[in-house]
This record gives structure tokens, C-alpha cells and sequence, in this order.
């Protein structure tokens, strides 16, 4: 629609347009030279509007505006998403991406496949292999990695119990962030009172309802 509007509209450059070919043609390409020479004509243009008319006429432009541009490498917050998420998850253009990212650098392709085994063993509650995860991951010194897994050493055994029971602390969270929604929804100016009752209401709305016999 705008390019329909646009089109048609004249420009204060059209009656000099022949001149300024024959004189790019001649190889004058500076703009403040050509802008004299059009005011000596009687042309009332600015600097600017010459200058955007003449910079794709100048030798090399159209030649370097066929140049596909050069691909942005991923940000390292969408390089970590691919290598943390599930594949079966990822697009196929970022698969492809990922795979070439991973070709280019042995230290991702290290941090990768320990992620992958770790996003395994909590996945299938493997707790067991947990130790020797973090073995193989403080010998490896290009992954990355080894400050991450030090520090599952001093709670090693609540952390593989974590990863091999089916208990989570999932409904104590949910209910914490019910208690401070409803908090922020009252701005702050309800009484424990009134925030025990709304929440207790929550979490009755929120149980599976079950079906009795009378």
C-alpha cells in the first residue's frame, strides 16, 4: 500500500538526473562537488537527498548489495537452550544450527554430551549414576562443567535421592506462589487471616474432586 502511494511522487532531482549519470559515467563521485555543480544549475535539492540518490550509483554498490549477508552466530542464551532442551523438541533449522555449532567447537560438544547424560539420568530417575557423572565430568577439562558438578559433592546424597524417587517439592512451590500472587493481587493489605482462608480455598478448588456413594 505505502509502495502504491509512494511511487509516483516526483523529485526535485528529476530534471538534473540525466546530467548527474553522465557525470558519475565520467567517474565524479563526490557528492559535495556534484551538489555545487547542481545549485549552479538551479537545482534546490539538499545534501542529503543527492547523497541517497548517488550511493547506490557508485561503483561497487550493486555489486556488494548482491552479497548475501552474513549469517549472525547464536546469542550463548539460544546456543545453551538448544544444547539443554530435549532434541525431539528442537526445530529443524535449529537442529542444523546446533549440529554446526557443534562441529566448530570440541568444548561444546563436550559440555553437550554431559548435559545430555545428565538431562538422562534425571529423566529416568538414575540417581545411582550420579557419581560417577560427576567423575567423568571433573576429569573432563573441556567441558566446562566442573564447578557445576563439584558442587553436587556436598549434598550428594540428597541430590541422588532427589534424582531417583518420584516425590517432588512441586506442591509446596505451587502453593508458594499462590500465597504470593494473592498477596500481590490485595497489594499487600491483607491480614494472615483472610490469606489463610483465600488459600485454603485455592488449594480445595485445585484437589481432585472424587465421586462418593451416598
Amino acid at each position: 500500500m505505502l509502495h502504491g502511494q509512494w511511487q509516483d511522487r516526483t523529485s526535485k532531482l528529476d530534471r538534473f538526473k540525466p546530467y548527474l549519470e553522465q557525470r558519475m559515467a565520467e567517474g565524479c563521485t563526490n557528492v559535495s562537488r556534484l551538489h555545487r555543480e547542481l545549485e549552479e544549475r538551479g537545482a534546490h535539492c539538499s545534501y542529503s537527498t543527492l547523497r541517497d540518490y548517488i550511493r547506490p550509483l557508485r561503483p561497487g554498490r550493486s555489486a556488494a548489495g548482491n552479497t548475501p549477508p552474513i549469517a549472525r552466530p547464536p546469542s550463548p542464551r539460544t546456543a545453551t537452550g538448544w544444547i539443554t532442551r530435549h532434541p525431539d523438541h528442537l526445530r529443524e533449522d535449529d537442529q542444523e544450527q546446533l549440529k554446526t555449532l557443534l562441529a566448530r567447537s570440541p568444548e561444546l560438544t563436550a559440555a553437550a554430551s554431559h548435559v545430555r547424560t545428565f538431562a538422562t539420568i534425571m529423566t529416568n530417575r538414575e540417581g545411582d549414576r550420579l557419581p560417577h557423572w560427576i567423575a567423568d565430568v571433573c576429569a573432563d577439562d573441556q567441558c566446562g562443567l566442573a564447578g557445576f558438578a563439584a558442587g553436587l559433592l556436598p549434598d550428594l546424597d540428597a541430590v541422588v535421592y532427589g534424582m531417583s524417587t518420584d516425590w517432588s517439592s512441586g506442591p509446596v512451590e505451587g502453593r508458594v506462589n499462590d500465597l504470593k500472587a494473592l498477596k500481590r493481587s490485595m497489594f499487600g493489605r491483607a491480614k494472615p487471616p483472610l490469606l489463610r482462608k483465600r488459600l485454603l480455598l485455592i488449594a480445595a478448588s485445585r484437589r481432585p474432586q472424587t465421586v462418593t456413594a451416598r
